[in-house]
């Protein structure tokens, strides 16, 4: 009997290994159904069940097998699972527990760092990669995974290392071009433009050339070829947008369900003022809401928590609506007339898990927030909200520039410089709204004027926020503290003027933008952006 279960546990690892769901689950069912105390059995039979997209049954049988066995393979599973239903508290308890009694294997070693990078603790999940690493020094995963954290700790060097190795090891590696290339700015002696032409022509598939097509065009930036790169990018974000079944229409409801929903919201009572005071730094993406995250957290009482889901997510939960999509119409408005104290503590439960010491305040930097400032102004009194503003034009060729996370919907806006802009245009409408309901509550920052006068719109900002002065915010550049958006190179240096008025560069490409915003009136708000002409 124990040679045919032998027999069965591996027939089912194996099954595994090969990405057979369907034999792997007969067999783990077969284990329990004859012993249903077999913790291997249950285990696999959870992770086969969640492969299946079954989670909550996959969790139920991972459970099962950690009160059974609470070796640290089946812990490091459950925390992961934890993390995608986001019950992130309990990923870090179970992480925690799995620390007791370390896995062995390279598998789940990269699971547990995968969990602690999604909580935000980077130091922490970089000694699992580097361990998944020496145990299978060939995984292309795991290697990518450890040039990642190194890079968000600001260990650059040691990050280019570790993706040189992986290129050497798989020159097709996508991903480890894209990043190896937006680790710092390269020069004309030293760039990777003849390899990246190489092997993007080489490149068969959509998201390889598209992670290709931006490496390439950032590096062609880099050396002095803007209209080129400019060009390229033009070439490798319209393929993409082809395959995309986006239309403007889908935000458009988004937004118009943001406003529609005020008059209810506003009716809700708001809860009372709390101790908990945390900063909301809003905007389109790539206007600067890292810089400033990074000028509040280098302040003594304030710690940076990340770019949380923690409010979309609370407000989901508030409005239980169905579906996959977090942020949807339905769900808007629904939520408006729920109880704004259960927002906020859903909120600050979330935050929790993302904070090292709660003694301090905390940023929160996700910058499509800016959808949720009513249910922030109603739910958190206290809260201070920061929202960043930049030239509209700079913003539309910013956003096309950047390569967001290619699987979500959510930015499937920025392949297209007139879709950028009609999403600017309302997100534009969005933010005087927001100015005329909410009186005093956002402050709006322009880019280019903290740019022009760091010290004086620092004031500004610490002044807001109810934040005595620290000379430390100025030298935000020497912030120790991880960085995992797409300005982790930017936000290591001084203050630098190379991105202002770089749309100018691109004038012919761009009329059609700057036709768009003339003729819907952007670039005379009470933001006081000049002219576009002037500008």
């Amino acid at each position: 009997m124990m040679a045919t279960r032998a027999g069965q546990v591996s027939a089912a690892r194996d099954s595994l290994f090969r990405g057979d769901l369907n034999a792997t689950h007969r067999l783990a069912a077969a284990l329990v159904a004859a012993d249903p105390g077999d913790a291997e059995g249950h285990f696999l039979l959870g992770v086969a069940e969640t492969g299946a997209g079954r989670v909550q049954a996959g969790i139920q049988h991972v459970s099962r097998a950690v009160m059974l066995d609470p070796k640290g393979e089946y812990r490091a599973q459950l925390a992961k699972l934890f993390v995608l239903i986001r019950r992130d508290g309990d990923a870090a308890a179970m992480l925690r527990d799995a620390e007791q009694t370390l896995p062995t294997d390279a598998l789940s070693r990269d699971t547990m760092g995968c969990v602690y990078a999604r909580l935000g603790d980077h130091a922490a999940a970089l000694s699992h990669f580097t361990e998944a690493v020496r145990l299978e020094p060939r995984n292309r995963e795991f290697r990518y995974n450890q040039a990642t954290t190194l890079n968000f700790l600001g260990r650059v060097a040691e990050a280019e290392t570790a993706l040189e190795t992986l290129i050497a090891l798989a020159p097709d590696e996508a991903r480890a071009h894209h990043l190896l290339t937006s680790i710092r700015r390269q020069t004309r002696e030293d760039n990777h433009v003849e390899r990246l032409t190489r092997t993007y022509a080489n490149a068969r598939d959509g998201r390889s050339r598209l992670l290709l097509g931006y490496a390439l065009a950032k590096e062609m930036e880099d050396i002095g070829q803007p209209v080129e790169a400019l060009n390229r990018l033009m070439a490798v974000n319209a393929e993409h947008r082809r395959a995309l079944p986006y239309a403007f229409a889908r935000d458009a409801a988004v937004f118009d369900a943001v406003e529609a929903s005020w008059s209810t919201l506003a009716q809700a009572p708001a809860t009372e003022p709390s101790r908990d005071a945390p900063i909301f730094i809003i905007g389109m993406p790539r206007t600067g809401t890292t810089l400033v995250d990074r000028i509040l957290s280098s302040h003594p009482d304030v710690e940076s928590a990340g770019e949380l889901q923690a409010m979309p997510l609370a407000v989901k939960q508030a409005a239980g609506t169905r579906g996959p999509m977090v942020m949807a119409p339905e769900t808007i408005m629904a939520a408006a007339s729920s109880d704004m104290r259960d927002i906020r503590r859903d909120y600050l439960q979330r935050a929790r898990h993302h904070r090292r010491d709660p003694a301090r305040r905390f940023t929160d930097k996700f910058p499509g927030n800016f959808h949720y400032a009513g249910f922030i102004a109603r739910s958190l009194p206290s809260a201070r909200i920061v929202c960043l503003r930049r030239h509209p034009m700079d913003t539309v060729l910013s956003n096309f520039r950047n390569l967001f996370a290619i699987g979500s919907r959510y930015y499937d806006y920025s392949y297209d410089l007139l879709d950028i802009a009609a999403y600017y245009a309302r997100f534009d409408r969005l933010i005087a709204f927001w100015r005329t309901v909410l009186p005093g509550r956002v402050l709006e920052i322009r880019y280019e004027d903290l740019i022009a006068d760091q010290e004086g719109q620092t004031r500004r900002l610490l002044a807001h926020c109810g934040l005595e002065w620290s000379n430390t915010c100025l030298s935000f550049h020497t912030n120790r503290a991880p960085v995992s958006t797409p300005s982790a190179a930017q936000v290591r240096r001084p203050i630098y003027a190379d991105s202002v008025a770089r749309w100018k560069r691109h004038v012919d490409v761009l009329e059609p933008v700057k036709r768009f915003f003339e003729e819907a009136g952007i670039g005379f708000n009470p933001v006081s952006f000049p002219a576009l002409q002037g500008a």
